[in-house]
């Protein structure tokens, strides 16, 4: 008995030492900051003074009733969510059936394509606006083409796409990686016993492939849906939220209201909502691709 009980606290002292540690930082950098930011969204601190002033439902109450500056961002991120998912996906599932085949420079490419997800978002965003301010125009006064020559960041609908275009200009490579990663546990004898039963290339796609590397796309979908709703140092790089806020994210609205309005208590009841609605949506994404998952 005696023995039994000691080999019981060794496993629970090698248990405590391998995850305690990350457990500690875990719930020091994330659980009590989020419980603090719950609280801290019921009342009217600024931020700076050390009052703080319990207020209740009132700050969500009046991001409902008073606050249309965070309903056209919210309008704004979502419909830059659904673009930039759909765009990031395409494109990176294209990429990785392209290199999935026996190209020589294949290993090259995907470094290639993947290089931009390790630039900084806050720099790609510099850059981007370098190319889409001075290349473009200057290509546009090469060849006199319309497409060039437009105010990319300074129109409304230009700069939602300018914003999309270099979202998933990042994005895409890693999504890349994760589908190649399937592609290639897909049992290529299937495949060959339905290209001997006369199967086409795109029923092979639908009918085998896809069905087949699902999970791959909760996966991506998931991170590409989060980090869509998320977005901020593209956002704030490229256009500022602008032109007229008509490019605002949630995140800078947030961001605005916190630190620069000092209305912190209002800013973290943003916050605290904001998380709840993308939670909503990640879950529900992941259980209805689940249950796809379960159909295949």
């Amino acid at each position: 008995m005696t023995q039994q009980r000691k080999i019981n606290w060794k496993n629970i002292l090698t248990y405590v030492a391998f995850v305690g540690p990350a457990l500690l930082f875990f719930i020091v950098i994330q659980i009590i900051p989020f419980l603090m930011g719950v609280f801290y969204s019921f009342t009217s601190w600024n931020g700076v003074s050390s009052a703080v002033e319990w207020v209740g439902f009132e700050n969500y109450v009046k991001i409902f009733t008073n606050d249309p500056a965070f309903l056209k961002s919210f309008l704004f991120t979502t419909k830059f969510m659904f673009a930039a998912v759909i765009i990031s996906n395409l494109i990176g599932f294209g990429l990785a059936l392209l290199l999935n085949a026996a190209l020589k420079t294949r290993n090259l490419l995907r470094t290639i394509f993947f290089i931009p997800n390790v630039i900084g978002g806050l720099l790609l965003g510099f850059i981007w606006q370098f190319i889409f301010v001075r290349g473009f125009a200057s290509v546009g006064k090469v060849t006199d083409l319309a497409f060039f020559k437009q105010a990319w960041l300074g129109d409304e609908n230009t700069a939602f796409w300018g914003i999309v275009i270099v979202f998933a200009w990042q994005i895409s490579g890693y999504m890349m990686i994760i589908y190649i990663a399937a592609l290639q546990g897909v049992d290529h004898s299937l495949l060959e016993a339905a290209r001997i039963d006369g199967a086409s290339n795109w029923t092979l796609l639908t009918k085998i492939i896809i069905p087949l590397i699902l999970p791959a796309f909760t996966i991506c979908f998931f991170l590409t849906i989060s980090m869509a709703f998320k977005i901020f140092d593209l956002n704030i790089s490229l256009t500022g939220g602008g032109p007229f806020n008509s490019t605002q994210s949630v995140a800078i609205n947030i961001y605005q209201e916190a630190f620069q309005n000092n209305r912190y208590g209002l800013g973290t009841a943003k916050s605290i909502l904001f998380f709840f609605i993308v939670a909503i949506f990640t879950t529900v994404q992941v259980m209805i691709t689940k249950n796809k998952e379960v159909e295949a």
